[in-house]
C-alpha cells in the first residue's frame, strides 16, 4: 500500500467533506459505508475499493475524479 497516496487522498476527501458540509455521521444512512471508515479513509488508516469511492463521491455530490485528484 503507498502511505503517501493514501495520505494524499485522505486529505483531499476530508477538505471536500468539509466544504460541501457534510459531517462524517452523514454517512450513517448510505448503505455500505460507515462513519467509522470515512473516519478511517480521512487518517489514511484504511483503503477503500472503487464501488465505495464512488458511493462516497455520489453522497458529497461530486465525481470519483474529483477525490482523486490532487
Amino acid at each position: 500500500m503507498n502511505r503517501e497516496y493514501l495520505q494524499k487522498f485522505a486529505k483531499n476527501l476530508k477538505k471536500i467533506r468539509k466544504e460541501k458540509g457534510i459531517k462524517q455521521d452523514d454517512f450513517l444512512e448510505v448503505e455500505g459505508i460507515s462513519r467509522s471508515l470515512v473516519s478511517m479513509v480521512e487518517t489514511a488508516k484504511s483503503d477503500i475499493t472503487l464501488s465505495k469511492l464512488k458511493i462516497i463521491a455520489d453522497v458529497l455530490g461530486v465525481t470519483p475524479k474529483d477525490l482523486l485528484d490532487f
